[in-house]
């Protein structure tokens, strides 16, 4: 899709944003191939060595509701600048871990800088375009952010069947460094906006909430399931701690930590949701699809990673479609075609075996890559429909909660279906289907929650002042 008529300088800041950015997107998967590999190289215990990733999710989960006022206080290219520093420090000193909980240490670190940029990547680049340019804009931004969670165990499978596990990390370098030349080059000085005081309440219970939650999540997959103390305890903490937040920051307003009343409009919270459902589908079929290939056909990290490089391509190749149909038709029926494909193509795995043909699998994840690349244009672009250049800030941590702790939520319940099926059936082969199908359940409910989205696309009035500012 031609991005000519999107304002040069809008478009100069999404380069540089998505060239910082890349690295952090990459890096939500790109580890996760190589779990069994740091328990052998680190002399670590399975339940050691998974805080690789809970630790890296955590300190998201610590900095993400932070973001806005952290902008507010400093400026959008500061803290972006500031952020990405962090995240490449963090890179190049897991790279020389030397012990296990020096690797997870050093993902704390990294989760700091990347979960700052995350929210702030999308709020940067939706500041910086006119709403009317936004499905536009969206072409460019999506491609990474809907790839990326894709690409990550492909990337990491080829860099594990050529090298060393470090180079997980230090492949962040270049990147880094490439987006901040770009930053300092591209993305104009900005003036700080919001100075008031930070909304220390909403801290104590949003933080602490996210953490929670997300740490119970990813105690699921151990002995007992949901029921374990372990995955109890802290996500009827997080629950209790998230709706007094919801309480506080609805008496609060714009003076909350993360303001909710972006809430009101129909189409931010039904983007959020779809979100939630979004990230559910994608980070627990990231979780299945390499486990299949690993566990029933006998591949190793690197052929299931090469197996999964269709569903990357088809994700790629689908956002010049996405864009065309979000101009001619509505958020609503992109979504609902974006959410069928992956369904229908999650299908084929949910009907497999163990000899199932591997062309006609790879021909499924191609057409479930381009659903998944479909989607995110239009969730994106009307998540931000309609609010004013102060909100955006608060809708990009929503929307970007709202996926994460989907994801997490995803994950944990694929898990528990996978390991419950499989004792309790005694196939391995009936439980990838049973986890599969309900796979093929989120993106169903997916489906039905698109048509609240728009109906018909909105011809919004222009803002130059939106398409000239930036924060």
């Amino acid at each position: 899709m031609s991005t000519s008529k999107i304002d040069p300088g809008a478009l100069r800041t999404a380069i540089a944003v998505i060239a910082g950015g890349i690295a952090v997107i990459l890096d939500s998967t790109i580890v996760s191939v190589a779990l069994h590999e740091l328990s052998i190289d680190l002399g670590a215990g399975v339940g050691t060595i998974q805080w690789v990733s809970t630790a890296y999710l955590l300190a998201l989960g610590v900095v993400i509701p932070t973001v806005g006022w952290l902008q507010g206080r400093l400026g959008a290219k500061r803290l972006w600048t500031a952020a990405l520093v962090l995240f490449l420090l963090g890179s190049v000193l897991c790279s020389l871990a030397w012990s296990a909980p020096s690797l997870i240490a050093f993902r704390v670190v990294q989760g700091l800088g990347g979960g700052a940029m995350i929210p702030l990547m999308t709020t940067m680049i939706m500041q910086a375009t006119a709403e009317r340019d936004r499905g536009r804009m969206m072409s460019v931004v999506a491609l990474p952010i809907a790839a990326g969670p894709i690409l990550g165990p492909v990337i990491g499978g080829l860099i594990l069947g050529a090298g060393d596990w470090r180079w997980l990390f230090l492949v962040n370098v270049p990147l880094c460094l490439i987006g901040l030349v770009l930053a300092a080059r591209l993305i104009p000085a900005d003036v700080p906006g919001r100075r008031g005081r930070l909304d220390l309440v909403g801290l104590a219970l949003l933080s602490p909430a996210l953490v929670a939650l997300l740490w119970g999540l990813s105690n699921v997959s151990g002995d007992g399931g949901f029921a374990h103390p372990d995955v109890l305890v802290p996500l009827a903490g997080g629950a209790a701690l998230l709706v007094a937040f919801v309480l506080w920051a609805l008496r609060r307003r714009g003076a909350a930590l993360v303001d909710l009343e972006v809430l009101r409009s129909r189409s931010t919270w039904a983007a959020t949701a779809l979100m939630f459902l979004s990230g559910a589908s994608l980070y627990g079929a990231m979780l299945l699809l390499p486990l299949y290939w690993q566990q029933l056909r006998g591949m190793t990290a690197l052929g299931a990673g090469l197996l999964l490089i269709p569903q990357g391509v088809g994700s790629l190749l689908s956002r010049p479609a996405a864009v065309h149909l979000l101009e001619r038709l509505s958020a609503r029926w992109v979504s609902v075609l974006g959410f069928v494909l992956v369904g229908v193509a999650t299908v084929p795995f949910a009907l497999a075996g163990a000899h199932t043909g591997i062309g006609a699998l790879m021909a499924a994840l191609f057409v479930r890559g381009l659903g998944l690349g479909m989607v995110m244009i239009p969730l994106m672009t009307a998540a931000f429909v309609g609010l004013e250049r102060e909100q955006v800030p608060h809708a990009s941590i929503v929307t970007r909660i709202a996926q994460q702790v989907g994801g997490s939520a995803g994950v944990a319940l694929l898990a528990v279906i996978l390991a419950t099926s499989a004792a309790g059936t005694g196939s391995l082969t009936e439980a990838f289907d049973r986890a599969f199908w309900w796979t093929v359940g989120f993106t169903g409910v997916a489906v039905l929650l698109s048509f609240v989205l728009p109906g018909r696309a909105r011809a919004a009035e222009p803002q130059p002042e939106l398409a000239g500012a930036r924060s």
